[in-house]
């Protein structure tokens, strides 16, 4: 019996080019993608933390009245740095968590207190349930 041998193809010359040798650049490509999406990650990030993350604007709901079909009256408190005018995103909804209206309100603290009330009327296309502040944010 003859015994085999697993050997290499040989290729004639200059027939099917050169073989590459394993080589860096093909370890560095993916290397460099994943460094530029990771350095990507960090910046956006840190852009959406400055933009949405913590503020010295918090709010609460302290109460609402329904007068009507048309209207919810919302009473909230927001604190806000002295001086400082921040702007709120009022909302009305019904029982099933529908949204009927929306309003957006200025709050101003002119002095040193950190809480400021308000009470503002939200308009709503249909008969609200309940009101939320959304968001305050600091305004100019």
């Amino acid at each position: 019996m003859s015994e085999t041998r697993a050997t290499a193809p040989v290729f004639p010359p200059g027939r099917y080019g050169h073989r590459r040798a394993p080589g860096m650049r093909r370890r560095i490509v993916p290397i460099a993608f994943l460094v530029l999406i990771l350095v990507g990650s960090v910046l956006l990030t840190v852009e959406l933390y400055g933009r949405y993350g913590q503020t010295d604007y918090e709010s609460r709901v302290v109460g609402w009245s329904n007068d009507s079909d048309t209207r919810l009256t919302i009473e909230f408190e927001v604190r806000v740095p002295a001086g400082g005018t921040a702007t709120c995103v009022l909302r009305a909804r019904q029982y099933d968590g529908a949204e009927v209206g929306k309003r957006e309100v200025r709050v101003t603290n002119p002095g040193e207190t950190a809480a400021i009330q308000a009470k503002e009327d939200v308009p709503t296309r249909a008969r609200a349930s309940h009101g939320d502040v959304l968001r305050c944010a600091a305004s100019s």
